[in-house]
C-alpha cells in the first residue's frame, strides 16, 4: 500500500470530507478503491461493549459478552502501574478477538467535587495518579494493536448540562490540575487516538478548541493521533478541522462532509487543515488493521480481573483486627448487594459480563461458614420492616456479620451528578440496629466514589470495595479471608460531609457556565492547606499487617526510603512522596502536591530500599505571566509516608529557578476581581441569553418555549425522567436529551435529519408554529435527497459496494 501522503493526495475533496466522521454508530467510513477498511470503536474503560444489533452510545441495547474488569475508580485505589498494564493489554487483546480496533477509554477526568454522576469512570482526584495509571492502560491495550483513546479532553468535571456547559478556568488551573494527566499520557504512553470532551472550554467547544487541539496536545505534547469527538459532541465540523479534530462521531449522514466540502472550495478551509486530519486518520485506521485478531482465554482474564478488584479494595477501618476473618467463623451475610450486586456503573461503560457470582454463592464456597442470607433493605431506600426484623434475627445467631451496603444504581449515572454523599437512610438504620445485636460487623461499601461515613463507629471494620467488577464477589471473599491482603489505597478524599468540599455552594452548575473558582484546590489540596478534617485522607488504607518507614534520604535526584514490614504476615503498602514549598510564593500554592508513588510488597520482617525519583514534573509550576512552565526558586520540603496524613519523614531541598513576579494570590473562594484577574479577562455571563432558543441551547430550556408545541414536548420528556427517577433507574435517553442542545437533532440521528431541519425545528419552537412545521417538511425532504445524492457520489468515488 502507498504511504499514507500519497494516499491523501489520491482521494477527491468529497472523500478527504467524508472521512471525517462516522459511517453509522460506530464504524468509520471505508474506501474500497484504496484498500482503507472501516475500523469497529467500542465503549472500553473497563470491559468491551461491542453492539452488533440495535446500537446506542448509552449502553441501553445489549452488547457481546466480555470481561467486565473493574471500574477505573476501583483499580486507582491499587495505586499499580504493572496491574494497569496488564487489564490494559487483557481489554486491547479482547477488543481484538471481537474485531474492535480502537477502545473508547480510559476515562481520566479529574474528579472535582465526589458528586461528579460518573466519578466511577475516572481514576482520582490527583493528575498524577491518574495520568501514570491511565498511561499504564494505554500501553496495555496499544500492545494488542488496539488504539486506545484517553478521555474526555478536557475539564469535563460535571454531568448536568455537559453537553453545553461553559467550563471557565484560569490557565494555571487547566494546565496544572485538568492536563496534567493527558500531558502524562501522551508523553509517555504515545496514544493513537484522543476523544474531546462535550464541553466548551472557555468559551469554546473542546472539540474545535485550536489552543487544547493544537498549541497544547500536536505543538507542546507532541501528539500525532486522530482525535474523536465524543457521540454528538461535535459543534461545527468546519472549525472542527481547522482546530486539529479529525472524526466526528456517531454519523451525522454526509450532513458535515458537505459543510467541509463548502467550507474548502469557499476558502473558508485550508485543504492544508483538511489533509492533516484526513493523514490522521488513515494513520490510525492502518495502525489499528496490522495485526490479526488475538485468542482470548477469558477464565485467565476473570482471574485477573478477581485479582484487580482483591488487591484494590481499600480497608478503612479494622477494629481489633477483626479482619481477616478466622476459617470457620460463622457469617451472617446481610444486605441487598450480597444477591444483586452493583459491581459497574450505568450509561456507555455498561459491560455484559461473561459471568457474574454473587457475594451470596461465593461466600459459602469460602473457609467460613454462613449460616443465612438475608436482603436487609430494600435497594430503593423505602422502608420495609419485615426484612429488616429478618436481617436482625439473623445477625443475632453469628459470631460475625458481613453487611453489605452501597449506592443504589439511580445515584451514580452517565448524564446526572449525584446529589448526596450519603447512603440511604434505610442501611444505615440497619447498621445501627445490626451493630447492637451483633457488634462484630464488617461493611462492606459498593459504590463508584465516596460516601459520608458519620456511622463508622458502629463498623468494627470497614472494607470500601468500590465497583469490582464481574469477580467483585470472589474478591471481597479472598479480602474477608485473609487469602489476599487489601492493598488498596484511597485515590480520592473521603470528606466529612459535602460542605466541606471546595466546590459545594456550585456543583453541579445549573447555569451556562461552570467556574472554577476553586482553583488548582482540588482534593487534598484543598483540605490539607485549609486544615479540613476529613473523614479519611488522600491516600489512607489498611493492611493486614504493619509498615514502618525510615532513613529518609533525598539529594538532587530524588528520595529513598527504607519501608519495613514489622507484622506477621505478608503484604502491600504504597510508599507516596508529595511536595510543598517553604515560605511565601508568588503564587497560591497548595501545601503540598503528589509527586511520586511506588508499590511495594514484603515479607513479614522484610525491608526494603524505595526510591522515588524527581522528574520534570516534580518542581513545575505553571507560569500565566509567561505562558510556561517555571520552577519557582527556594526550598521545598520533600514528605515521604503512607497517606496524605501520615508523613512523618520530612526532608528539605533547594532548588534553582525563576523569581515569580507577584500575581493574584486568589484561594478557594477569590472574589470576582481576583477571579477576573486569573482568567486576564471579563467573567462571561454565566444567565443563558433572552430570545429565540438556538442549536447550543440545552432541551430542557423548552420549558420556557414560546410554543404550546415546545412546553408539551418538554413535559413528555420530563414525566419520563420523573418517572424514571421514581422507579430507581435512570433513563438515560431522556437524560441525554434534556441535557443536550437541539443540535442534536441533526447530528445524532445518522443522516435523517440535517442541520437545516434543527433550524426548522428551532423555527418551531420559537412560537411560529405554521411557518416551522412547513420548514421541517421541507428540510426533512430536501435532507434525505441531499443525503441520497451525497451517498451515491462518494460510493462511486471510493469504489464502494453499494455504488456497484
Amino acid at each position: 500500500m502507498k504511504d499514507t501522503p500519497s494516499l491523501v493526495a489520491s482521494l477527491s475533496l468529497l472523500e478527504k470530507a467524508a472521512l471525517l466522521s462516522g459511517a453509522n454508530t460506530w464504524q468509520t467510513r471505508a474506501i474500497a478503491r484504496i484498500s482503507l477498511p472501516p475500523v469497529w470503536m467500542a465503549d472500553g474503560p473497563h470491559g468491551v461493549r461491542k453492539q452488533v444489533g440495535s446500537a446506542d452510545h448509552l449502553g441501553i441495547n445489549g452488547s457481546e459478552p466480555a470481561t467486565c474488569f473493574p471500574t477505573a475508580a476501583t483499580i486507582a485505589g491499587s495505586w499499580d502501574d504493572e496491574l494497569a498494564e496488564q487489564i490494559g493489554a487483557a481489554l486491547g487483546r479482547e477488543a481484538s478477538s471481537q474485531g474492535v480496533g480502537v477502545l473508547l477509554g480510559p476515562g481520566l477526568n479529574i474528579k472535582r467535587s465526589p458528586l461528579g454522576g460518573r466519578s466511577f469512570e475516572y481514576f482520582s482526584e490527583d493528575p498524577e495518579l491518574a495520568g501514570r495509571l491511565a498511561a499504564a492502560y494505554v500501553r496495555g491495550i496499544q500492545s494488542e494493536g488496539v488504539a486506545a483513546t484517553p478521555k474526555h479532553f478536557a475539564v469535563n468535571s460535571q454531568e448536568l448540562r455537559r453537553m453545553v456547559s461553559d467550563s471557565v478556568v484560569d490557565e494555571r488551573t487547566l494546565r496544572e490540575i485538568y492536563l496534567t494527566a493527558f500531558e502524562i499520557v501522551v508523553r509517555e504512553a504515545a496514544p493513537w487516538a484522543i476523544m474531546s470532551s462535550y464541553n466548551l472550554v472557555n468559551g469554546v467547544y473542546a472539540h474545535e478548541n485550536a489552543h487544547l487541539l493544537t498549541e497544547i496536545l500536536r505543538d507542546e505534547w507532541g501528539f500525532d493521533g486522530a482525535v474523536i469527538s465524543d457521540w454528538g459532541g461535535s459543534n461545527d465540523a468546519v472549525a472542527a478541522v481547522a482546530a486539529g479534530a479529525a472524526l466526528e462521531m456517531p454519523s451525522p449522514g454526509f450532513d458535515s462532509a458537505r459543510e467541509i466540502v463548502a467550507a474548502v472550495e469557499s476558502g473558508r478551509l485550508a485543504m492544508a487543515d483538511l489533509d492533516a486530519r484526513v493523514a490522521e486518520l488513515i494513520d490510525m485506521v492502518r495502525r489499528v488493521s496490522e495485526r490479526a485478531a488475538a485468542i482470548v482465554d477469558l477464565p485467565a482474564h476473570h482471574a485477573l480481573a478477581r485479582r484487580a478488584a482483591a488487591e484494590s479494595a481499600v480497608l478503612l477501618r479494622n477494629e481489633d483486627d477483626l479482619l481477616p476473618l478466622a476459617s470457620g467463623t460463622r457469617v451472617a451475610l446481610v444486605g441487598a448487594f450480597a444477591t444483586v450486586p452493583r459491581y459497574q456503573g450505568a450509561g456507555s461503560s455498561l459491560v455484559n459480563p461473561t459471568v457474574l457470582p454473587t457475594l451470596a454463592e461465593v461466600l459459602p464456597d469460602s473457609t467460613l461458614e454462613v449460616v443465612g442470607v438475608a436482603e436487609g433493605f430494600r435497594r430503593d431506600g423505602s422502608a420495609d420492616e419485615a426484612l429488616r426484623a429478618e436481617a436482625l434475627t439473623l445477625a443475632a445467631r453469628a459470631d460475625v456479620v458481613v453487611l453489605s451496603l452501597g449506592l443504589p444504581e439511580i445515584a451514580e449515572s452517565e448524564g446526572m451528578d449525584r446529589t448526596s454523599l450519603d447512603l440511604p437512610d434505610e442501611q444505615v438504620r440497619l447498621l445501627r440496629d445490626v451493630h447492637r445485636v451483633n457488634p462484630r460487623t464488617v461493611v462492606l461499601i459498593s459504590a463508584g466514589g465516596v460516601v459520608s461515613t458519620p456511622w463508622a463507629t458502629d463498623a468494627a471494620a470497614l472494607l470500601h470495595t468500590y465497583l469490582g467488577g464481574q469477580a467483585g464477589a470472589e474478591a471481597i471473599a479472598d479480602v474477608l479471608t485473609g487469602a489476599v491482603d487489601p492493598g488498596g489505597r484511597l485515590a480520592e478524599t473521603m470528606p466529612r460531609a459535602l460542605a466541606d468540599t471546595p466546590t459545594a455552594a456550585s456543583f453541579p452548575s445549573a447555569a451556562r457556565t461552570a467556574e472554577y473558582r476553586e482553583g488548582p484546590f482540588v482534593g487534598y489540596r484543598h483540605y490539607d492547606t485549609a486544615g479540613i478534617p476529613v473523614s479519611f485522607p488522600f491516600g489512607y488504607g489498611l493492611s493486614y499487617t504493619r509498615f514502618a518507614y525510615s532513613d529518609l534520604v533525598v539529594d538532587a535526584d530524588g528520595a529513598e526510603v527504607t519501608v519495613t514490614n514489622t507484622g506477621s504476615r505478608a503484604g502491600s503498602d504504597v510508599v507516596q512522596m508529595y511536595v510543598g514549598r517553604v515560605g511565601d510564593s508568588a503564587l497560591a500554592r497548595p501545601r503540598r502536591e503528589l509527586k511520586g508513588y511506588a508499590k511495594v510488597r514484603l515479607e513479614s520482617g522484610e525491608s526494603r530500599r524505595v526510591a522515588l525519583p524527581f522528574g520534570d514534573r516534580t518542581f513545575r509550576v505553571f507560569d500565566a505571566a509567561t505562558d510556561t512552565w517555571v520552577v519557582e526558586r527556594g526550598t521545598y520540603e520533600i514528605a515521604v509516608g503512607a497517606h496524605v496524613g501520615a508523613l512523618d519523614l520530612t526532608a528539605t531541598v533547594e532548588r534553582d529557578g525563576v523569581a515569580l513576579a507577584p500575581s493574584t494570590r486568589a484561594g478557594v473562594a477569590p472574589t470576582d476581581a481576583e477571579f477576573a484577574a486569573l482568567l486576564r479577562r471579563e467573567i462571561p455571563d454565566p444567565q443563558w441569553p433572552d430570545g429565540p432558543l438556538g442549536e447550543n441551547d440545552p432541551m430542557d430550556r423548552l420549558v420556557d418555549s414560546r410554543s404550546p408545541l415546545g412546553r408539551f414536548g418538554f413535559r413528555i420528556l420530563d414525566g419520563r425522567r420523573r418517572k424514571a427517577d421514581a422507579a430507581g433507574t435512570p433513563d438515560l435517553n431522556v437524560l441525554f436529551l434534556l441535557n443536550g442542545p437541539f443540535r442534536v437533532i441533526s447530528k445524532m440521528s445518522g443522516g435523517l435529519a440535517t442541520r437545516r431541519l434543527t433550524g426548522a425545528v428551532l423555527t418551531l419552537v420559537n412560537g411560529q408554529t405554521l411557518r416551522g412545521l412547513g420548514r421541517v417538511i421541507a428540510a426533512y425532504f430536501g435532507g434525505r435527497r441531499d443525503e441520497k445524492a451525497t451517498k451515491k457520489a462518494f460510493d462511486a468515488a471510493a469504489g464502494n459496494r453499494s455504488a456497484r
